[in-house]
């Protein structure tokens, strides 16, 4: 079931009273969603959407249901019924065979303890996998090596026949594993570990690639971590997300203690320059190769960020619990004047050239260091609860899932009134009603 909605949507009910976050009007002339197509095909909360193709996704939630939509239309393709319980992880797994018509498949895993592939083109399940002593948490697809893994209480590693080829034993440590294909026909592939990962003071919550030299952690505590993927060693650390003294530019606040849910980093992205973090309630944006954080907004959103992506033309969304999905975009500053360090508590008895020296190399480096801030630039208000993720589709706009049952595609209002405008001229052309006048 779907509608259509044009304008700035519909504000969210029962959410908490707005704080003093940064607005936008109602004049958002860089904000190009200004129509909404509501889906709704689900009776719980909707937790993932994944890409299958250009103009296909698909979603699924707590009701344990896959539903397949036309991200173009909105139209519901297939509603997919075979887990007894809530999904917990999903992934897109197409064929890699030369010699075959390409196959685009998913895999759900659910509560349930199963692991399902569905075919996308026919709605169809494929093969089932009922062996798993826990809940599956995680999917991963290696599409070069033709495998997939599986992620719970054990790591296991399967081919696309569903076969299990090597699993770990029980681990609770973040750990990084090499997977081997075994000189010994008859075992198959190995999985190694070759590290932990122990310089997190608490849990890892968020991991992203950078490229192929280079990952980043984030952690329960607010703690982001720049790792080289070779040999796996720190390059660089960032602990100081709450801290007003370390982004200046943000205005202080006074408190006595900080909650996990204010410096927990929830999502991680990058564009390989950059990597944009969920920290808390804020936006924060590290340059890799200055190794410091270059932007923020520390109240981005009224409650905890849960996903960012990164757009084209230097632009940001991100979604939270509040609701709302905003657009930022990252602007440099007009470059100031450098100013002389201030000398606080801890460095007031240095005096004399050290102080000097500490000035010009703090003045030399301000003044090498270009300044940038995260401008909001829409806001979309559509969700009246949570909002879990979101998915870009170029062209054809932006789908995002909520707490709140529904899906919604938001669409670029100028394009889609020019394609009415096209489709009834060439309907009238068609049906002999237009005529030209000289």
């Amino acid at each position: 079931m779907l509608r259509w909605l044009i304008g700035g949507g519909r504000e969210p009910q029962g959410l908490a009273e707005k704080s003093s976050v940064q607005t936008v009007g109602e004049e958002q002339t860089r904000n190009p969603y200004t129509e909404l197509l509501v889906l709704k095909g689900h009776q719980d909360i909707v937790r993932f959407l994944v890409q299958i193709d250009d103009c296909r996704f698909a979603s699924a939630g707590d009701d344990g249901i896959v539903c397949l939509w036309n991200a173009q239309t909105g139209e519901k393709l297939f509603e997919l019924h075979g887990h007894t319980h809530k999904i917990t992880a999903i992934a897109p797994f197409s064929s890699s065979d030369a010699f075959e018509e390409k196959r685009h498949l998913i895999i759900t895993a659910s509560a349930d303890r199963t692991v399902i592939v569905w075919d996308c083109t026919s709605g169809r399940q494929v093969q089932k996998v009922s062996c798993f002593h826990s809940t599956v948490k995680c999917l991963t697809v290696l599409q070069r090596l033709d495998v997939w893994l599986s992620g719970g209480s054990d790591l296991c590693v399967w081919n696309r026949k569903l076969d299990l080829l090597c699993k770990t034993s029980h681990l609770t440590d973040a750990v990084i594993f090499r997977l081997t294909d075994s000189n010994n026909e008859s075992e198959g592939w190995n999985v190694l570990e070759v590290k932990r990962l122990v310089d997190h003071q608490d849990n890892i919550l968020s991991l992203v690639s950078v490229n192929d030299l280079t990952f980043v952690t984030g952690s329960h505590v607010g703690e982001l971590i720049v790792w080289d993927a070779l040999d796996w060693t720190k390059q660089a650390s960032e602990c100081n997300f709450w801290d007003s003294s370390v982004h200046p530019d943000v205005q202080p606040e006074i408190k006595l203690s900080q909650s996990p849910s204010e410096t927990s980093v929830q999502h991680l992205t990058s564009d390989e320059e950059y990597v944009f973090a969920a920290v808390g309630k804020g936006i924060y944006v590290y340059n890799l190769q200055m190794k410091c954080v270059i932007a923020c907004q520390r109240t981005a959103h009224d409650s905890s960020v849960l996903h960012i992506e990164k757009l084209p033309n230097r632009q940001l969304i991100s979604c939270s619990e509040d609701g709302s999905v905003r657009i930022w975009e990252l602007r440099e500053k007009q470059q100031l004047p450098a100013e002389p360090v201030p000398t606080g508590f801890f460095n007031m008895w240095g005096f004399g050239r050290a102080n000097k020296q500490a000035n010009q190399a703090a003045k030399k480096m301000q003044e090498n260091t270009p300044m940038y801030f995260l401008e909001l630039v829409g806001d979309l208000i559509g969700h009246s609860s949570a909002v879990q993720m979101f998915l870009y589709f170029g062209e054809l706009g932006l789908a995002t899932c909520s707490a709140d049952h529904l899906i919604i595609l938001w669409k670029d209002g100028e394009r889609e009134s020019s394609l009415r405008s096209l489709t009834l001229f060439q309907k009238l052309a068609q049906n002999g009603d237009l005529q030209l006048k000289l």
